[in-house]
């Protein structure tokens, strides 16, 4: 079986997340996508929200999993048995910073990188900007799924 893992905080997951994971989806029989857990960093989605988002917005795959996991993702793919993980690249800046990960990764325990291009739709967008966007009012339904969107609106509900 051909497995391969999506990994980020995804706090919260958008369009573009969701495009790469669906990608993914198609080339490999098990992708998992893994929310990393980092206890120094407050998001505005628990950990546990994010995974019941992701699962929601991904339950049409069939072939995709959701876990958190905290420390190396290479110890995350070797209790797993996943020899690739997938990761989405939005400009050349991105790509810096992706590499020494990929090969610090195959340094580490031969697991080998998939880099897929963005769409185009989405080469600008990441969660920290839909958040910002968000706090500030303005409309971000087309960068997230509904059931994102809709979460977000009530997180950031100033009542």
């Amino acid at each position: 079986m051909r497995r391969a893992v999506c990994p980020g905080s995804f706090d919260p997951i958008t369009n573009g997340h969701l495009d790469i994971i669906s990608r993914a989806s198609r080339l490999y029989d098990e992708v998992y996508v893994a929310v990393m857990i980092n206890k120094a960093k407050k998001g505005l989605f628990e950990v546990d929200e994010r995974l019941d988002l992701i699962r929601q917005v991904t339950a049409e795959y069939g072939n995709v999993r959701v876990e958190a996991f905290h420390g190396l993702l290479v110890d995350f793919c070797k209790q797993r048995d996943i020899p690739a993980i997938v990761k989405g690249l939005r400009a050349v800046s991105d790509f810096d910073y992706e590499l020494q990960m990929a090969q610090m990764n195959n340094g580490l325990s031969g697991v080998e990188t998939l880099f897929v291009p963005t769409n185009p739709t989405y080469s600008f967008l990441s969660s920290s900007l839909v958040k910002e966007v968000a706090t500030w009012g303005g409309d971000v339904s087309h960068l997230v799924p509904p059931v994102v969107l809709e979460a977000l609106n009530k997180r950031l509900r100033k009542d």
